[in-house]
């Protein structure tokens, strides 16, 4: 899914989570980058295995949304990991066929 930049500079790095959660089929993933960074957002399986990636770019400071599509996937516990720059963060999201 595209990722879309849906506001101006917030001034910090923040994961700010998804959105329905639960989810099916999809879910909306919002964060803020402070400054520019190279940007990666990842999902993984609860066994830690990579599911998919759906950010890997640098980007620009701003707020940020992109679309997870989990059809295909078993029902249960994700957790997406945000990387800009230095700055690491995971959260949790439930996915229910």
């Amino acid at each position: 899914s595209p990722v879309e930049r849906i506001g101006e500079t917030p001034g910090v790095f923040r994961l700010v989570g998804n959105y329905p959660n639960p989810f099916n089929p999809a879910t909306t993933i919002r964060y803020d980058v402070a400054a520019p960074a190279e940007v990666t957002l990842k999902v993984f399986d609860v066994l830690g295995r990579e599911v998919q990636t759906l950010v890997n770019a640098h980007q620009r400071a701003g707020a940020y949304a992109v679309t997870f599509e989990a059809g295909h996937l078993a029902s249960g516990l994700y957790l997406y990991r945000l990387e800009a720059g230095a700055h690491v963060e995971v959260k949790r999201m439930m996915f229910v066929k």
